[in-house]
């Protein structure tokens, strides 16, 4: 008899502990890919900052300003609410908006000596920086929880703890290698 409950005992622990493995190691990947919608937020965030600086040697540069400005909102509406791809494809947009206004940056000597201009690049190469790690630290939660989710024995209990493999964040179609820029 008491080697009986001692089984079920261990089995229930069992049970319990692959649950909560499993649904730690989620969190840890959701939470991972929140950080990228921190920075991507962020990069959105300093876009209006770069673009108002750059304005105003450029008022002739409309169309640069008007794909700024939806390549923000893109970045803004899939960092609230959109997939992995989304999120990927939207900072596709964005990182093309940005080589744009600082093509026309380039166009003005003036303004790339210009100190707020020099602190908001330095503050975009940060975010690059960032973004980059916090992708990199996304596809780490997500192989240890694909890992999990399809090894015995936490295989099993992907199931009943609700958990199931998610996709890793590739850089779209193009972008395997990082604009180049030059002034």
């Amino acid at each position: 008899m008491y080697i009986v409950i001692a089984v079920v005992v261990v089995l229930v622990g069992f049970v319990i502990t692959g649950f909560n493995k499993l649904r730690k190691t989620d969190v840890g990947a959701q939470e991972a890919l929140g950080g990228i919608d921190v920075q991507l937020t962020r990069r959105a965030d300093l876009i209006p900052n770069l673009v108002n600086s750059v304005k105003g040697y450029a008022q002739h540069e409309k169309g640069v300003f008007e794909a700024v400005t939806e390549a923000r909102a893109g970045a803004a509406k899939a960092a609230k609410d959109g997939t992995v791809a989304d999120k990927a494809a939207a900072q596709a947009k964005m990182d093309k908006a940005i080589i744009d206004v600082l093509a026309v940056a380039e166009a003005y000597p003036d303004l790339k000596a210009s100190a707020n201009f020099q602190s908001l690049q330095n503050e975009l190469a940060d975010t690059e920086n960032k973004i980059s790690f916090a992708r990199q630290f996304y596809n780490d939660a997500v192989a240890k929880l694909n890992g999990l989710v399809r090894t015995i024995p936490w295989m099993f209990f992907s199931g009943i703890a609700g958990v199931k493999a998610r996709e890793f964040y590739a850089a779209p179609e193009g972008q395997s290698t990082p604009p180049t820029v030059s002034f």
